[in-house]
């Protein structure tokens, strides 16, 4: 056994000692140079790099009356993690970043009457809801933040832990369906 235990030990030693040899070194991820419009910049300065107007982006007053309700500031997300959105020079516009990541975002319209941020280039798209607010990559399909609260939606988020809304699935009360009933339908 003892025999058998050295000559593999013998056999593994080259293997060990190739696996100790310097190997080349990669560029620090956090150093690596990008091209961005033709030029080199460092990573560290295209992270200070204003994102550019869209001319071609317009936004309609019902847009503007949307991003009126965006909750600005340093968002609080779970995870320890912290979406700051601020306005952007551009009206209806905000800068919205997480970590190195930054989004220039503008308000769309949703049929859910949710408030919807969204970065065409990026694929991204800041969600906010009366209790939280998310902030998803369409582009990588995941969500980059989630469970974020300003003060005002975790007033909300504790307010529907003790009184919930009603399922829209359960039906009425027999008080207030008897109401919906005598109700006229409109036209």
């Amino acid at each position: 056994m003892k025999a058998l235990l050295a000559t593999l030990l013998i056999a593994a030693t080259p293997a060990l000692v190739l696996a100790q040899t310097a190997a080349p070194a990669k560029p620090d991820a956090k150093a690596t140079i990008k091209k961005r419009g033709g030029k080199v910049v460092p990573k560290t300065a295209e992270e200070n790099i204003e994102i550019d107007d869209d001319p071609a982006v317009k936004l309609t007053p019902e847009d503007l009356e949307i991003a009126k309700k965006v909750y600005t500031g340093d968002i609080p997300c779970e995870l320890g993690a912290t979406v700051h959105i601020k306005p952007h020079k551009r009206e209806g516009f905000f800068l919205v970043s997480i970590g190195i990541q930054h989004f220039r975002m503008h308000p769309v319209e949703s049929r859910t009457g949710a408030i919807r941020l969204e970065d065409p280039r990026a694929e991204a798209m800041w969600l906010q809801l009366g209790n939280k607010s998310m902030l998803m990559s369409q582009k990588m399909g995941r969500r980059l933040a989630d469970e974020c609260m300003a003060p005002a939606q975790a007033a909300m988020a504790e307010t529907l832990k003790t009184n919930p809304m009603p399922s829209i699935l359960e039906p009425l009360p027999p008080a207030k369906a008897a109401s919906a009933a005598a109700a006229p339908a409109s036209k």
